[in-house]
């Protein structure tokens, strides 16, 4: 920033999701300016400026552009809907306890949530009668929400984790895939499209001895209906010799 009324560097801007991040930077640039003691620990306005001698006089107009400067850089780092909210703020703590309040919760919330969706990720497995399409959409959907609160799960982790998890029916190309592959190279698009070639033999495979059971049950009917109609041919000739 180049405007003399400002001041002379990058201040943060605070979202709803960086607040912990925001401060830190706010802290140090704060702290570059000589202004986050009185923004950290406030001050004591007198009753009145008129028993202060010079010194202290003195003393108390330096405190106060040092707070009036920390809350311009607050201000210049706030949106409207937080300039709201501290408008009635007349020192630098007093708007930076009111953001700190607000956000810390929101903080809270977030973390709580966040440790959650790892824990569903964690426990996350296949169903034996899902499909790879269907539970990788499940696993990617947690994986999303994961990186929306900011955190990075890269696809060699995504990778692992789908390997990992899978049903049993898919361990021998698991270990296929384990042996002969670089998983830090593999893409997620890669690995489903190995996994579904293997998922599409398993489905015609398991197509032919259903049918081949099929046809089994069949033959065996047949067998037993022609069996009976020869135990009929037989009580028949019996009577008739009777």
């Amino acid at each position: 920033m180049t405007n003399n009324n400002l001041v002379p560097f990058q201040v943060p801007r605070l979202t709803k999701e960086n607040y912990s991040s925001w401060c830190i930077r706010m802290k140090a640039l704060l702290g570059s300016q000589d202004v986050w003691d009185i923004v950290s620990n406030g001050y004591e306005e007198p009753e009145s400026d008129i028993a202060l001698n010079q010194a202290q006089g003195e003393a108390l107009q330096n405190t106060r552009k040092k707070d009036q400067k920390a809350l311009t850089i607050i201000h210049q780092a706030i949106n409207g809907n937080n300039l709201e909210k501290i408008s009635g703020a007349t020192t630098a703590y007093q708007a930076w306890k009111i953001l700190e309040n607000t956000y810390r919760g929101v903080d809270r919330v977030k973390k709580v949530r966040l440790q959650k969706l790892k824990g569903d990720y964690e426990s996350l497995h296949m169903k034996e009668s899902e499909s790879v399409s269907d539970y990788t959409s499940r696993l990617l959907a947690v994986v999303n929400e994961i990186k929306r609160f900011g955190e990075t799960i890269s696809d060699e982790q995504v990778v692992e984790k789908i390997l990992r998890s899978l049903d049993e029916k898919f361990i021998f190309i698991v270990v296929a895939i384990e042996e002969s592959k670089d998983l830090s190279t593999m893409s997620i698009d890669q690995l489903m499209g190995s996994l579904q070639a293997h998922e599409e033999k398993l489905l015609k495979k398991n197509k032919q001895m259903t049918e081949q059971l099929f046809q089994s049950k069949l033959k065996l009917k047949d067998k037993e209906d022609s069996l009976e109609k020869e135990i009929e041919v037989e009580d028949v000739m019996v009577i008739v010799d009777w």
